[in-house]
């Protein structure tokens, strides 16, 4: 994170002794990036947060790698995550679409409440694209709702808590390292610039810590061996303070501030995080490129370093009409296939900009990976298979 943070009660100086009202002293936990040579946090909990009694493996059917299969034949792709079934939690009921060797997405449409887990992989980014939920962790607690991505950094102990009513749906991304806002918005010391499309005001973290009781306490965690299922003699909410720079927050979409010119802006005006070997960008409702000549819709183009997936949110998005996609599908489009706006979609956009149309009401989720994406189980069942070849028909 790319600024300091003090929440609960600390001591004024780092590793000296901070007592408990009873006289014992608080359990100092030092949680650090990269050898402790970057963020880190330092948490203090009223228990030893070493101390756990059992330990078994748990069988992790969801997001074996072998799950995985590559892009034969090669061909742009389309699915429907609303064909995906509701239900379980957001943890182990997610739906592996995609993953590759640097990160792997998965859709869920959760209704219970998740167990305890800890991702000790690498970071997380859920977009949550429906519903509300109560994220807790030994940082505190977060109110999340649609358009809110909730960033969760590496070893961080945590569930989910959907609100009642309508199935918490969101796109889970696991990295295999961090996920940052990206290096160019950001001064030599961290804080945001200027010309950065959101600032440290649009960020929202944990305020006070969230204090639990209990006993004998199961903790999910993933690590390079596995899934295996710890249990804490305490309860891992126990911290009644920490400071850093390492912790969850939440940044919602519609505090993305768009980068607007008079000719069509390239993708990486739309980037809102970077982790090793992808991006993820954000594209939002916006003025339409105001050149009296301008085309305002993406031209043709071909990223040719990288997989591009779009997740599509919200509002109506004109380069696609006609395609198949609407408000919850995912377009795929591999290197090696150069895509752009359905046949007849210039056209309608240069029109309806004539007669006065001067926005754009389009909301998605583009994440582009710099390794090719293998499909998943899930977005084998999801497909639309008559997608790649939308190009070559007329628009109707």
């Amino acid at each position: 994170m790319p600024y300091y943070r003090a929440v609960g009660d600390i001591p004024r100086k780092r590793h000296v002794q901070f007592r408990r009202p009873d006289g014992g002293l608080y359990a100092e936990e030092l949680m650090g990036e990269e050898g402790f040579s970057s963020d880190a946090s330092l948490l203090y909990h009223r228990y030893a947060p070493t101390a756990i009694i059992k330990s078994e493996g748990v069988e992790d059917g969801a997001g074996a790698q072998l799950d995985l299969a590559p892009n034969q034949p090669l061909q742009p792709r389309a699915y429907r995550t609303q064909d995906l079934p509701a239900g379980g939690d957001l943890v182990t009921g997610r739906h592996l679409l995609f993953g590759n060797d640097d990160v792997r997405m998965a859709f869920a449409a959760a209704t219970a409440p998740s167990e305890l887990y800890r991702n000790s992989m690498g970071d997380e980014v859920v977009y949550v694209q429906t519903g509300a939920a109560r994220f807790e962790s030994t940082y505190g607690a977060l109110d999340v709702a649609e358009g809110d991505y909730v960033v969760i950094p590496t070893g961080t102990i945590h569930r989910w808590v959907p609100s009642q009513g309508e199935p918490l749906r969101a796109l889970v991304v696991e990295a295999r390292g961090h996920i940052r806002p990206p290096r160019r918005y950001l001064s030599q010391y961290g804080q945001f610039l200027e010309h950065a499309p959101y600032s440290e005001r649009d960020l929202r973290a944990p305020a006070e810590p969230l204090r639990v009781e209990g006993e004998q306490v199961p903790v999910l965690v993933r690590n390079r061996g596995g899934l295996s299922r710890l249990t804490y003699l305490h309860h891992p909410f126990d911290v009644v303070g920490w400071d850093g720079y390492l912790y969850p927050y939440a940044f919602n979409i519609r505090d993305f501030e768009p980068i607007v010119k008079r000719t069509h802006a390239p993708p990486p005006v739309h980037q809102t995080f970077e982790g090793t070997g992808f991006v993820i960008c954000s594209f939002c409702p916006r003025p339409l490129d105001f050149d009296e000549h301008a085309v305002p819709i993406p031209y043709n183009h071909h990223n040719v370093d990288s997989d591009e997936m779009m997740f599509y949110v919200g509002g109506d998005y004109s380069a696609r009409k006609g395609s198949g996609i609407g408000i919850g599908s995912i377009s795929l489009h591999p290197s090696g296939f150069t895509h752009g706006p359905q046949p007849g979609a210039v056209e309608a956009v240069v029109e309806a900009v004539r007669q006065g149309h001067t926005t754009t009401s389009e909301t998605a989720v583009m994440i582009d990976t710099f390794r090719p994406l293998l499909l998943g189980a899930a977005a084998r069942r999801c497909e639309d298979p008559e997608y790649a070849w939308t190009w070559a028909r007329s628009a109707t």
